[in-house]
């Protein structure tokens, strides 16, 4: 018997469930979970958390920039560098948490704690971000619509593959497994370009002076810092390491959530609950794994309840499990390396040309019925 891929089996239930036309029991399934995630206290806030965490941020930049400037124009500053990237990302899932609203009532002050982590901690427009995250939850691993599965150079999908234009871009793609990590060295400097673009396009930008001013005080003060207290070479290459440890670290946080789970077409419609957890993937870990994916391994949770503080997803998880196994709804958790295995092997798959591995049951039926 042919073993079935975890997003292959995923895929499948979202068929049987369309097959019994029970929609109005699809849509209640998310609201009788709501109310028991509740009920558990789960969408409770966690002002004394979150308050710690905006506290020792701004210590935290005022210690390490002291550092910087006592340690000096040495090459030992390239550790240093790594501790930035480490920082800086740490800075940018707590801007993430505010976006989703996750620390405050007011909606007001949750924008306002992205825009001054985002902006003017970390260099990355808020108004860019929200802008390109909201769709994607709306929309996760949706064809055509999540721009998280729309890359300019990784394809993600068969027709993305099918589109390479130049023979560069095709072989690079044909060997994209072996290109996915090195490729995120460079995303770090992407954040910062599509943030700035963004602020000075004519696209709606909710307060963009204030946005170019965060993030231009960011950017051009932090350059003009390194250059001051290091000489041009050791600049270059703190830029470098920090830009590329920034990258990779943001890219392997987020690169396991969705990656090899299954594609849906535009047109599919899909309840709210069976929308978010067949997409997402958990990854297993401890405490330690909570603090460095910045609670991102619970993407099944944080797709479901947004708003839920960060503290709360981990004891959300069994709970959303145990639901999904009572309706039939593929929950899926792996290990953090097995993880970035099913991401390279199936983006390697794309690259070569296979049509997606982990395709909707559901699409393909309703195929054979129109031919």
């Amino acid at each position: 018997m042919a073993k079935t891929s975890p997003a292959a089996a995923s895929a499948a239930t979202i068929a049987t469930k369309a097959r019994r036309g029970d929609r109005a029991a699809a849509n209640s399934d998310f609201t009788d979970l709501a109310r028991l995630v509740k009920s558990a206290g789960l969408m409770r806030r966690r002002y004394g958390y979150y308050w710690t965490k905006l506290s020792l941020i701004p210590l935290a930049y005022i210690a390490l920039v002291a550092a910087f400037i006592w340690i000096g124009d040495t090459w030992w500053q390239l550790f240093t560098a790594v501790v930035f990237a480490v920082l800086f990302t740490q800075t940018a899932f707590l801007g993430h948490d505010a976006a989703h609203r996750q620390i405050f009532r007011s909606g007001r002050w949750n924008d306002w704690i992205s825009l001054i982590l985002g902006d003017f901690f970390v260099g990355m427009s808020y108004g860019w971000w929200q802008h390109k995250h909201t769709r994607h939850h709306a929309n996760p691993n949706q064809v055509g619509v999540d721009p998280d599965i729309d890359l300019p150079v990784i394809a993600v999908t068969p027709d993305r593959a099918a589109k390479a234009r130049t023979p560069l871009v095709r072989w690079v793609m044909s060997h994209q497994g072996a290109f996915f990590f090195p490729i995120l060295l460079l995303e770090g400097l992407s954040l910062h370009a599509s943030s700035v673009r963004r602020v000075f396009q004519r696209a709606p930008v909710a307060r963009r002076p204030v946005e170019i001013a965060f993030l231009g005080v960011r950017i051009v003060g932090y350059v003009a810092l390194v250059f001051l207290v290091l000489s041009p070479g050791v600049a270059a290459a703190f830029l470098a390491v920090q830009l590329g440890v920034f990258g990779v670290y943001m890219g392997m946080s987020f690169a396991p959530n969705h990656k090899g789970m299954p594609l849906v077409p535009k047109s599919l419609k899909l309840d709210f609950l069976r929308r978010q957890v067949l997409m997402s993937r958990n990854i297993r870990g401890n405490r330690v794994l909570d603090f460095m994916m910045g609670g991102l391994n619970y993407q099944v949770e944080h797709h479901l309840f947004p708003s839920m503080p960060r503290p709360h997803l981990r004891r959300a998880a069994p709970l959303v499990a145990a639901y999904c196994r009572e309706r039939g709804v593929a929950y899926t958790v792996t290990g953090l390396w097995q993880s970035y295995g099913i991401v390279l092997r199936y983006i390697n798959r794309v690259g070569l040309g296979e049509r997606d591995p982990f395709t909707c049951p559901l699409v393909e039926q309703r195929a054979s019925l129109t031919r």
